[in-house]
């Protein structure tokens, strides 16, 4: 009932005091202590209520119960007290819990006496006395904590004091105690440099702990303790071991976080290049995010001096990828090959024994770590003239395994660009018949069907069906017509199965390949051997074009590649010196300008994201070196605030704390206002999973608000978390209450409510302001990201990006309709109703597309034929595509 908010009548307490309090069940017990927690134990004016005396003394005798758990309990509450008359009887008590022979009662008494010091400290003013005295005999280890953390935060000299006298048997503590110990040196040290030498060696030593903890902790304190060389190199070495051991990914990827901050610190830069083979190391970890942050590591510590030795790590690793098959291996594989491709530009030395490996992902089945090989190749053959034989002797060899039609097609450009000598030249052609098959393609092709055929005279889909077992034990059929189309792909080679597909833009590209090749040849040979070779190549040509015009490929060749391979064999027919130009040099003229502009592109980015570390901004403070403590300058801002205030605001790694507060001043929304009894705003903090309301009360009258309490609700894929606590508001007072909303989607939302409160004295309903609506923004949620060009046209390929309308008419000729199109241009108006009733043309459909979308909308048509079915109504959708 008080967590609903409901007001509980004043004898409800005397009845608790009466037949609850004197239980002994340990249950009911804890229970109580909650109850006690939460209820007011004040009366209206601000003064304890004489219940409370009874209560007091029940928590006295609590506190003299033979059973540890009730008196651990009872100690545990009295931290949360903030009524110094409740506590003023129970201190005696509360001494004596530090000789109970049980460490949980000792452990609980210690965190009772801090508390009661840090907020009541005219209560025990000797606390740290008596806790330094208690440490010194002390022997459980939870127990020497609780009491160091006192020390640590009351009295640092009594806790550096106890320090000096155990520093020997530091690495003997227990891992709970080692953390403070770190967590005091850390701050002895950031207020006062001088003592760094004292104690550096016990930070060392705490490198080997055998808690990871610990090891963090003590690798990150010992960073901004010292920048010597040996101090950054063991810390590194401890940042890495802590990588490898942690089998949480999570761990791993802030741990790497950690590596890679102290990577961008000038002069450690040189210390971490030797560790480049251990930060390798890592790679062993399955996660794909955490090899993905290693290898982009590893590429911007790497230099001469180990360049080889890293790329003998990731030709092993490309080995491994072969042999394990897991979700992300694909994805992986793709990283390793762009990571050796920059190695190759950035240290040509290494790029002969890196070609051959990455060739043999040409036959990979996926295509885009294949395709990134072959951006590789192209790359490699154009800049090292010197690579050139062995690319084309690797490119070929690997020709006839590659499985995708993409990398065919690119793999046919570099073999026909860069295969320059006759007997390359002769090679290539040799390749290209085996993978396209040897004779005229419609001949061949038709003996192919007829053989069928004859075989399987009967060759229904519903006839010679086997029964089969699948891996799952299950049992299926499968048909003859199955296993026949099976065969036939595959006799085929791989370039004429692509044309069987319909798709002839290899066709095309093989042309142009073989045109390249025999314009080439003819200049190095004579012109019989020449006449022979062009009328091979022009055979292939006119027999990728009749075959195309055959009916047997499943889609006929299109006007466009029918009229590029016309224009080959006009090119080899007439060999006029200008188009010999456009094939012999142009092509590889602008491959070599692609590649400069992508350099100068890739200069610019480096300088801009440099000159962005370096602006200054007009209201940026200015640091005055000679008032800061630490005149050398190596210990920067205390890292223990810091990850303690990202951690409660929510902070993204990387903001400052200017940037913070600016940042939320902007995104305060005022909820009431100013003449309102009550004065309510709101910061409004957008994490990724949830949104934190950091609401302020302010109490503008002159009465005490009684049970004021906020009451929120939602719109949207927002859920309220827990009902905030309803408070008590003295006159002109005011007060923070937080709520958390959990955030299901990312996408817009309303949070909306209102405040009650009751008004001491008044026999009123209780009284109501409505708060002004928070809409949360889809764009608080978006955070900048990159890709490639190559992911976003992959993205954009799978996505749908398009909104189909359909249309129907009663028109049963394609040309017809196409006239009716024309026509309906004259249109002047007409309704989406009619737009959809079908009786529209393009005018029709560029209006409704202009309707819903906008001026900048463009409406494509696409036409379906039934199929088999001339006299059927045409059927089909209207694209509609928004310009921006």
């Amino acid at each position: 009932m008080i967590l609903a908010g409901e007001r509980l009548p004043p004898s409800l307490l005397m009845t608790i005091i009466r037949y609850v309090l004197p239980l002994q069940d340990h249950t009911a017990k804890k229970l109580l202590l909650i109850f006690w927690e939460i209820v007011p134990k004040t009366s209206p004016d601000g003064k304890l209520l004489q219940e409370m005396i009874l209560v007091c003394d029940a928590y006295r005798k609590d506190l003299q119960h033979p059973n540890e758990f009730l008196r651990g309990s009872t100690l545990r509450f009295l931290c949360k007290l903030k009524e110094p008359e409740l506590l003023e009887p129970l201190m005696p008590s509360i001494r004596a819990c530090l000789e109970h022979r049980h460490s949980y009662v000792r452990r609980n008494a210690v965190l009772a006496i801090f508390t009661i010091y840090r907020n009541f400290e005219f209560l025990i003013p000797d606390a740290p006395e008596l806790i330094s005295n208690y440490l010194d005999g002390e022997q459980d280890m939870s127990c020497k904590r609780n009491a160091f953390l006192m020390l640590l935060h009351a009295d640092q000299e009594r806790a550096l004091s106890y320090l000096a006298s155990c520093l020997d048997q530091v690495t003997s503590f227990g891992d709970i105690l080692q953390l403070v110990i770190v967590e005091l040196i850390y701050k002895v040290c950031h207020t006062n440099p001088s003592e760094r030498s004292r104690f550096i060696r016990c930070i060392y030593n705490l490198l080997n702990s055998s808690s990871p903890a610990v090891r963090y902790e003590a690798a990150g304190t010992l960073v901004t303790l010292s920048n010597a060389p040996t101090a950054i190199k063991a810390a590194a070495s401890c940042y890495i071991e802590l990588i490898i051991k942690e089998s949480d990914n999570n761990v791993k990827l802030i741990v790497l976080d950690r590596l890679i901050a102290l990577r961008e610190h000038p002069s450690h830069e040189r210390v971490l290049q030797d560790l480049v083979m251990d930060i390798l190391r890592v790679l062993s970890s399955p996660d794909l995010e955490v090899r993905k942050k290693t290898l982009a590591l590893a590429m911007d510590l790497v230099s001469s001096r180990n360049i080889e030795e890293m790329v003998l790590v990731l030709k092993k690793e490309v080995a491994k990828t072969h042999d394990v098959e897991h979700e992300d291996t694909g994805k992986y594989r793709q990283l390793l090959v762009r990571t050796l491709h920059s190695c190759c530009i950035r240290f040509p030395d290494v790029a002969a024994t890196v070609i051959p490996v990455l060739v043999e992902f040409l036959s990979d089945t996926n295509e885009l770590a294949a395709a990134d090989v072959l951006i590789f190749v192209r790359e490699a053959i154009q800049k090292f003239d010197n690579l050139q034989p062995l690319i084309i002797e690797k490119l070929l060899e690997a020709f006839s395994n590659i499985k995708s039609v993409k990398i065919h097609r690119a793999a046919l450009w570099i073999l026909g660009e860069y295969a320059t000598t006759v007997s390359d030249i002769q090679a290539v052609l040799k390749v290209i018949n085996l993978t396209l098959g040897e004779g005229p393609l419609l001949d061949t092709e038709q003996r192919l069907i007829a053989g069928e055929a004859e075989e399987n005279p009967q060759n229904n889909l519903g006839q010679a069906t086997t029964t089969l077992v699948t891996s799952d034990g299950t049992y299926a059929t499968q048909s003859a017509f199955n296993t026949i189309q099976k065969s036939k792909k595959e006799k085929r080679p791989p370039l004429r199965q692509y044309l069987i597909d319909g798709d002839f833009f290899i066709g095309a590209s093989l042309a142009s390949t073989l045109t390249k090749l025999a314009l080439r040849y003819g200049k190095s040979v004579k012109p019989g051997e020449q006449n022979r070779f062009d009328a091979e190549v022009m055979l292939i040509m006119a027999g990728i074009i009749h075959l195309g015009k055959s009916g047997l490929p499943t889609k006929a060749i299109t006007n466009d590649d029918r009229d590029h391979i016309l224009f080959c064999l006009r090119v080899l027919s007439d060999r006029s010196a200008s188009i010999i130009k456009i094939f012999s040099e142009l092509c590889r003229q602008a491959l070599n300008d692609m590649l400069v502009a992508k350099e100068v592109e890739e200069a610019l980015n480096q300088k801009a994201k440099e000159k962005a570390g370096n602006i200054i901004q007009a209201d940026d403070p200015i640091n005055f070196m000679q008032l800061q403590a630490d005149k050398s300058g190596e210990l920067g801002e205390n890292v223990f605030e810091t990850s303690l205030s990202q951690a409660l605001v929510g902070g993204r790694t990387g903001t400052t704390e200017t940037n913070t507060n600016v940042n939320k001043l902007n995104k305060v929304t005022q909820l009431t206002g100013f003449s309102d009894p009550v004065y309510a705003e709101a910061y409004v903090h957008v994490n990724q999973y949830d949104i934190v309301l950091d609401v302020l009360i302010v109490n503008q009258t002159n009465d005490t608000l009684q049970n004021c309490a906020l009451e929120l609700a939602t719109l949207g894929d927002l859920k309220l978390v827990e009902k905030p606590q309803p408070v008590v508001l003295a006159p002109k007072d005011f007060c923070n209450i937080k709520a958390n909303v959990k955030v299901a989607s990312t996408e817009n939302g309303i949070i909306f409510g209102n405040i009650v409160y009751d008004v001491t004295g008044a026999a009123s309903d209780r009284n109501v302001v409505v708060l002004d609506d928070i809409h949360i923004d889809i764009m608080d949620y978006i955070v900048p990201a990159t890709c490639s060009d190559t992911e976003f046209r992959q993205m954009w390929a799978e996505f749908e990006w398009e909104n189909k309308v359909s249309v129907n008419t009663t028109l049963t000729d394609l040309a017809e309709y196409l006239k009716h199109l024309v026509k309906s241009t004259n249109m002047k108006c007409l309704t989406p109703e009619k737009a959809l009733s079908g009786q529209c043309g393009f005018m029709a459909a560029n209006m409704y597309a202009k309707s819903i979308f906008g001026e900048d909308a463009l409406a494509n048509l696409s036409i379906e034929k039934p199929f088999n079915k001339p006299e059927a109504p045409v059927t089909g959708h209207i694209r509609i595509r928004a310009k921006s």
